[in-house]
């Protein structure tokens, strides 16, 4: 084949399996046979395998996953993400629709849609382009996990037709569907794996992930219900998500206008009868002012808009007798009492067990064992119990006491002024909070040992191989492989964790690669308290190594930036603890690093020294990280936003009109990448 017509072979190819795809996961009616679609997707592969000139990040090929991505980096919301208040009720609807009225009068229309129970999300689109995705994170900034976001084949990486702005955000809900979550389930077991508790938190899970294969396994899907940007189609939200739909988008069929508030209560009842048919999870009803203009009127607090609400439906509640109570230490020593309940049907499954919170719940309740107890899940996910059967006397039951010794080591717990929970002191010797240290160890801000997490550290320590986090080091292939656990699963029945070749060699690599880890995650992943990632970050590049940190004073401690007496102390007396010491000391000789590369925190110059860019758009020569790099190590200083106080607005293509807009606004110099680099000659 020539050149020129493996080009056009490539572009009809890529044309037709995207049509394909939109045909089977968004409007969910197959044109042609999995074998035939699988013989195009093939024939585009090896193609591009031939001709790499023609590689195009958009192309269906790219779903199929390949990076790996080690770190997660945070981006700022151009839109906030707020959140919606909760309503129960009918009346509290009305309320609503109440306070709604007296603003906009009887003229407006409402929005309904499903409340999915999933993860947020927020699609960037630049000229019909997905250019980046972003979590919802603390609602002003979240992690960007686009790489992983383009295996989900519901979601156009290219839109179809011509009619939707230049530049736009999409937001919508990442999730599982039930059957993903069964067969991602029964992989897992059969590789001697821990299941998923539920659908929300395996998407949440599976997005986070680094391998972009392991992604695109997990078969997740996105529904999507929300348009923000300038220029829109159309002045209302409903008339959008149609259009949205005409691009690429999934939009639930469910979503409906109504012109009162009765009818948006028939819809929720509608919605309650068919939602356990769904084949994904929802917790309510999202109810929407669909005028933009009368939203804007509406307004905002805060946290959440004026001019939407959601409907949550009721837990269902039954009754059930308690049988007894447990008390749990938690990984921070916090004592958790939870009660054995008669298993009792509830929400679809069988619920066995429930919390308590703490002593002063069990107080209130005043409870029995032999007590007939009120159970609800609370968010539809943890059961919990509410309340007591009154009209039935308990005076002869034996009463529930609240323990007063840790139920793992025997140490007397403690309760400090004002906090509602007890806690075990012996936080080096209870077994609980050691696999907590351990689990926190192997998180994925700290020394982020992936292969580690879902319940293996569990095994690794009743098994005897790791006493503390520096026993991860000594862990060797014989020791692992064949090892095994039995449980008893939510539904009843005897499951099996074995470690098998694979999971064993993932582990061993996950250790090794961790010993690369930069030292203000180290510091993190030692777990001193009130050492959270920012402060483990300021430290380290305040002190450069743990030799610095560990004979700083405490009036030298709180000179560093955020440093309060607190973390002082608990700096301090962290160190003072030979324990510790000798911890960290092992740790040094297993190739843990306790110290900044040399040359990490050195400046190239201090050519841009006490300037502050905003960078936007697309770049030639460099990634926008790059130059952001480039800043710092000259001096400059990276901001989010466009103020009085920029210095420069650095601007690639594809910028947002918004920030050139402030730019000129406050008289802000807008500079190219090729004027930034002559700065730097």
């Amino acid at each position: 084949m020539k050149r020129e017509e493996a080009k056009i072979k490539i572009e009809e190819l890529r044309k037709e399996i995207n049509e394909h795809n939109y045909y089977y996961y968004v409007l969910s009616r197959p044109l042609i046979s999995d074998y035939d679609f699988d013989l195009l997707l093939n024939e585009l592969i090896e193609l591009e395998k031939q001709y790499p000139e023609f590689f195009d990040e958009y192309s269906p090929s790219q779903r199929v996953g390949g990076e790996i991505t080690k770190d997660f980096k945070q981006r700022k919301h151009k839109y906030p993400m707020l959140s919606l208040g909760n309503t129960y009720s009918f009346s509290e609807l009305d309320d609503f629709n109440e306070r709604v009225k007296k603003v906009l009068g009887e003229n407006y229309q409402y929005v309904c849609e499903l409340k999915f129970d999933g993860l947020s999300i927020g699609l960037t689109y630049s000229k019909g382009k997905l250019l980046y995705a972003v979590t919802r994170g603390d609602g002003e900034q979240g992690d960007e996990v686009t790489v992983n976001i383009k295996t989900i084949k519901s979601i156009p990486l290219q839109l179809h037709g011509s009619d939707f702005p230049d530049e736009f955000e999409m937001r919508g809900e990442i999730i599982m569907p039930h059957r993903s979550f069964e067969k991602l389930n029964a992989e897992k077991e059969m590789e001697g794996d821990v299941p998923f508790a539920n659908p929300r938190n395996a998407a949440s899970g599976s997005l986070k992930m680094q391998d972009q294969k392991e992604v695109a396994k997990r078969n997740l899907d996105g529904f999507f219900y929300s348009l923000l940007g300038e220029k829109l189609p159309f002045d209302n939200h409903f008339d959008n998500m149609k259009a949205a739909m005409n691009w690429g988008f999934k939009v639930s069929e469910y979503i409906r206008k109504c012109n009162s508030i009765e009818e948006v209560k028939e819809y929720i009842d509608h919605v309650e009868k068919l939602r356990h048919q769904l084949d994904f999870d929802i917790d309510g009803v999202v109810i929407k002012i669909n005028s933009f203009a009368q939203q804007e009127q509406l307004g905002s607090t805060a946290k959440s808009p004026r001019w939407a609400i959601a409907y949550k439906y009721m837990a269902e509640r039954v009754s059930t007798k308690l049988l007894s109570v447990d008390f749990q230490v938690g990984r921070t020593g916090a004592i958790t009492p939870v009660a054995n309940l008669q298993p009792v049907q509830l929400s679809g499954s069988v619920v066995k067990r429930a919390t308590l919170h703490n002593a002063d719940q069990i107080e209130k309740l005043d409870l029995h064992i032999g007590d007939t107890v009120f159970v609800e899940k609370g968010g539809e996910i943890i059961p919990k119990i509410i309340g007591v059967d009154t009209s039935i006397d308990n005076k002869c039951l034996p009463k529930v006491v609240y323990i007063d010794k840790c139920p793992e080591c025997k140490t007397p717990l403690i309760r400090k002024e004002g906090e509602a929970n007890h806690y075990c002191p012996n936080e080096t010797n209870c077994p609980p909070q050691i696999k907590g240290k351990l689990e926190h160890f192997i998180s994925r801000k700290a020394m982020n040992i992936e292969s580690l997490g879902e319940g293996k550290i569990e095994i690794l320590f009743d098994n005897g191989l790791v006493k503390d986090i520096s026993d991860l080091y000594r862990l060797t292939y014989k020791m692992l492989f064949g090892l095994e656990k039995e449980y008893v699963s939510d539904d009843g029945k005897k499951r099996i964790v074995k470690f098998k070749e694979k999971t064993v060699q993932n582990i061993l690599n996950g250790v090794e690669d961790s010993k690369h880890v930069p030292f203000e995650r180290v510091l993190y992943a030692i777990g001193i308290r009130y050492v959270g990632e920012t402060i483990a970050k300021k430290l380290a590049l305040h002190y450069q190594n743990i030799s610095a940190l560990k004979s700083a004073t405490k009036e030298d401690l709180i000179n560093v930036d955020e440093i309060g007496e607190r973390i002082a102390e608990s700096i301090i007396g962290f160190f003072n603890e030979e324990k510790n010491i000798e911890l960290i000391n092992r740790l040094k000789c297993f190739g843990v690093s306790f110290s900044i590369a040399e040359g990490l925190n050195s400046l190239v110059s201090e050519k841009l020294n006490g300037k502050s860019f905003v960078v936007s758009g697309v770049f030639r020569k460099y990634s926008r990280e790059q130059i952001k790099k480039m800043i710092e190590e000259n001096g400059g200083k990276n901001i989010s936003a466009v103020s009085s106080k920029t210095d420069y607005l650095l601007a690639g293509d594809n910028m947002g009109p918004e920030k050139r807009k402030k730019a000129n606004q406050y008289n802000v110099p807008i500079i190219s990448e090729e004027d930034f680099l002559k700065m730097l000659k």
